[in-house]
């Protein structure tokens, strides 16, 4: 089955298209918001390749345990690192500290 066959690949794209547009738009709005191309660039890579990740689990992880576990991992590693990058929880340089 090719990808864009799926009906989770279009929500996939639509959701993190969205996510990405909301700073973009709070940027029009406020000056508290302030995002680089880079910042772009890096959420887009977080999001897109969530949300690729996780397909890519349901896809091929058949055992209803191991995908849930699979899953969880995924996203707190995405949460944590998202957390780091934005105010630099554990101070890593990743955020800059």
């Amino acid at each position: 089955m090719m990808m864009t066959q799926n009906k989770r690949f279009p929500i996939i794209l639509t959701t993190a298209t969205i996510l990405l547009l909301i700073p973009f738009i709070a940027m029009q709005f406020s000056t508290e918001v302030n995002w680089s191309a880079f910042d772009f660039l890096i959420a887009g890579i977080l999001l897109f390749g969530t949300g690729f990740l996780i397909e890519l689990v349901l896809r091929k992880v058949t055992k209803k345990q191991n995908r849930w576990m699979l899953l969880l991992i995924i996203i707190s590693l995405v949460l944590l690192t998202w957390i780091e990058l934005a105010v630099g929880l554990f101070g890593t340089p990743l955020a800059g500290s």
